[in-house]
This record gives structure tokens, sequence and C-alpha cells, in this order.
């Protein structure tokens, strides 16, 4: 299929009007009609319906359509990658992570990137389900596990524990318990262990449910089980990275906490290059760093 064809189809679809379109692919109207005739001619079927206020797609000129939107839009994708060779930092970028840690670690983050970076479209993907990398599904990862697949740039950023924590306001009501088995008279809130987490968060919480727990408020991430603590309900299972952001929240039994989980940052082989990546790894690089050195003076001040 002659893609100039294709082009010009999708110009006069996308503007509903050969004149339109010619001015947009600085055409002659007739020039623009005869590349659609051909085009149907070669296809054997009609694509638009023409009267007098314009051109209508038919059923078989949708499919055509969509076929084309597809089209320019990887297109439009390919030319903004390879403009990263330049130093500007533009386009769209592609992130995944949880949604926990989406929402309440990385979005809060973003002002100081948008800041640097005007121009930068980030598509932020929180979702649970591991997205396929190497086949494109999204330029940029954020896991709690190391990246199995291959072809990957990978970089660990930090270590997470998850832990108890409620606020002042429930414990003065409901008292600060002392001993696992005080949570007999205790709500805990946190993710049902059949949902999709880390290991080491389902690992504490079937630790914690071998209690007589009376009462349980189970969410399916931690940006749910977070916002049942901050009202009251309960000792939430929380990774201890929302400590800086929440510094009203009160841990409970210190000694109580999940085996480490590690934070990784990874990115297809192909993206080497790209400006918008490089942005983006050294933004959260740098972030997370000052989180741990603000981490490791807190703890030396308590000391």
């Amino acid at each position: 299929m002659d893609w100039d064809k294709l082009r010009i189809f999708h110009a006069v679809a996308d503007a509903g009007s050969l004149t339109h379109a010619g001015d947009v692919l600085h055409l002659s109207q007739s020039a623009v009609s005869r590349q659609i005739r051909s085009l149907e001619d070669s296809l054997s079927v009609t694509l638009f319906h023409r009267h007098a206020r314009g051109l209508i797609l038919t059923e078989q000129g949708e499919l055509l359509f969509d076929a084309t939107k597809s089209m320019v839009k990887r297109l439009d994708a390919a030319a903004a990658r390879i403009r990263d060779s330049e130093d500007e930092v533009f386009g769209e970028l592609r992130v995944t992570t949880t949604t926990g840690f989406g929402t309440l670690w990385l979005a809060p983050r973003l002002p100081a990137l948008y800041a640097k970076y005007p121009s930068l479209k980030i598509d932020l993907m929180l979702e649970e389900r591991v997205l396929d990398l190497p086949m494109r599904e999204a330029d940029v990862a954020i896991r709690m596990k190391e990246p199995s697949q291959a072809d990957l740039i990978r970089r660990r950023l930090m270590n997470i524990r998850m832990r108890l924590y409620a606020t002042p306001e429930y414990l003065e009501q409901a008292g600060m318990p002392a001993t696992m088995a005080d949570f007999a008279q205790h709500r805990l809130i946190c993710q049902n262990t059949g949902a999709a987490q880390v290991a080491a968060g389902a690992s504490l919480v079937q630790q914690l449910m071998a209690f007589d727990i009376p009462s349980t408020l189970t969410v399916n991430n931690y940006f749910g089980v977070l916002q049942g603590v901050l009202s009251h309900l309960g000792i939430g299972v929380l990774p201890d990275y929302l400590t800086e952001d929440f510094p009203k929240l009160v841990r409970v039994l210190p000694d109580v906490e999940s085996g480490e989980v590690p934070v990784f940052l990874a990115y297809p082989e192909e993206l080497r290059q790209s400006k918008r990546v490089a942005a983006f790894r050294d933004f959260v690089t740098e972030e997370i760093f000052a989180y741990r050195k603000r981490q490791r003076v807190a703890a030396e001040g308590e000391d």
C-alpha cells in the first residue's frame, strides 16, 4: 500500500475536507482528490461518503483511519526519540511503577522534574502488572524487585521495608500496642495477602494475621492503606519511605518490620542514549540520594 496515499488519506480523514487537507499538505484540491480516488480503486472500496457539508468516513474508511492514526502516533514517537540525540529534553516518556510508589513517592516529586524540563510529557502508568519493557509497553520502570527480562539496563535505587504506622489520634483513642498479641485490641489495615504486592510485605501481613485480630481493612494498594491510616481507622502496614512526607505518622512496634525490598529502575538497552530517559533516571537517583542522606542525618541525630 502506497504510504504517500495513506498520508494524504489520513490528512483528509482528519480534516474532513479535501480543501483543508490540501492546505495542510500544500497540495491542490484536485491533486488530493486524485490520490484518494486512486487509493479507493486500489482497495476496491469507498472510503468517504461525499456531501455538500464535507466528507464522512465509511465503515471501511474508519478501519483505515484507525490504522493510520496508530502509524502516525508511532512515527511521531520515533521522531521524538531520534531528536533525543539533541541536548534538549522534551517529548513523551512512559513511566510505569506500582500504584503505591507512584502516588506516594514519585508523583509528589515530579514538580521539580517539570521545573527543570518544562517540555517533558510524562505518561505515568500505575499498576501492579509488570509491563514488558523490551516490547515497549513502557520506556522506564521502577519495580520492587530486580527485573528478570533480558536486554534491560537496571539500577538499584534503594531498599525499603514494610513497617507498622498509625496516627497519634488513633493511638490516643485505642492505645499503643506493646506486643504483637496486643493486636487483639486493634484494627489492622493492610493489603490483602492475595493482592499483587512484594513478597516481604505479604509475609509480614501473614505473620500479623496469625494473631486474633478482631477487625481488618484490606486494600489492594498502599495508597488505600495510607488513606485508611490517615482516617484514624487503625494500624497500617506501610512502606518506610512514607515517613518523610507524612512525619506525623507514629511507628508502632519498632522491632516489627518486613525483610528488605529492593527498588530497581530499568529501561531497554535501545534507550541507552535517550535524553529523556537519562533526565528521568538522574532525577530519580538524585532524589533518592538526597532522601537517604536526610534519613542518615535524622538517624544520627537520634543517637
